[in-house]
């Protein structure tokens, strides 16, 4: 054993092992603190990269939820509209056969005609009123809804609009249509019987275009809740795990600074051998 007044080997080892275990509790504390095991680029590079990656497409597909469930409300306003004008056309079409009987009344038919220019003026109430943020899909513009359906935008999902107005592409009914006369009454069964055969196809096509939109919103959402998940088996830091390294470290670091103490105390032994 060589003993030295300028040299402390035991007291750098012990110094040089309690800074080890210093770095160590630092590490574990921070991903106690984090709830992170990498938390940086620095705990592990390629980890960290692929889970920014996925942060990323996460990030994509809260959008594509969003666009989604845009879509689904305005195709599902569209939707009520256009259901609620079918509706109307059945009641007119009701007037529009009773105005047609010959042996009606004039006091009758016009009775029935003022019911019948009453419920042709409310579907375009009702177009007017089914706009959902500032889209309308039924009104005689050309409004449609594009959603994205992937977190790159590159996929989308198209609902076409439907125009629903009088004497648009689908509803043969004018807006001046009236059943006042036989003649007039009979014409008018006509083009409401056209008109519900159209209407059924749009409401077939907006029908789809829900349904769809809402599996899409469906499948994105599942989409996310599996890649968080992975997120989180890639850096999550294991908090039984970690609470059991800290304690032991704690320990560890304790112990270290008792033996750096000890090992400090080591050039006082030189002494006794100078004593008398």
């Amino acid at each position: 054993m060589t003993f030295s007044i300028n040299v402390n080997a035991s007291a750098l080892n012990a110094l040089r092992n309690l800074n080890i275990t210093g770095k160590e509790l630092e590490n574990t504390q921070t991903k106690i603190n984090t709830g992170l095991k990498i938390s940086s680029a620095k705990d592990n590079a390629a980890v960290y990269s692929i889970a920014q990656k996925l942060r990323g497409d996460l990030r994509g597909l809260n959008a594509v939820q969003q666009s989604l469930d845009r879509g689904v409300s305005t195709v599902d306003v569209a939707l009520a509209a256009a259901t609620a004008i079918s509706d109307l056309l059945l009641e007119m079409k009701e007037k529009a056969v009773a105005a047609a009987d010959q042996g009606l009344d004039t006091t009758s038919r016009a009775a029935l005609s003022q019911d019948f220019t009453s419920l042709r003026d409310q579907i375009n109430t009702i177009i007017n009123n089914a706009a959902f943020n500032g889209t309308n899909l039924i009104d005689d513009g050309t409004d449609a809804i594009v959603a994205i359906t992937n977190a790159d935008a590159t996929q989308t999902l198209t609902v076409s609009h439907q125009d629903l107005t009088l004497g648009g592409g689908n509803i043969s009914i004018t807006s001046t249509q009236s059943i006042a006369t036989q003649d007039t009454a009979s014409a008018a069964v006509t083009d409401i019987g056209e008109s519900i055969i159209r209407l059924n196809a749009v409401l077939t096509r907006l029908g789809s275009g829900s349904t769809s939109l809402e599996q899409n919103r469906s499948f994105s959402g599942k989409l996310a809740d599996v890649i968080e998940v992975g997120i989180g088996n890639l850096v999550d830091a294991d908090m039984a795990k970690e609470s059991a390294n800290l304690q032991a470290l704690q320990v560890k670091q304790q112990l270290g600074i008792q033996a750096l103490s000890i090992a400090n105390q080591s050039p006082q032994s030189i002494l006794s051998l100078f004593q008398s």
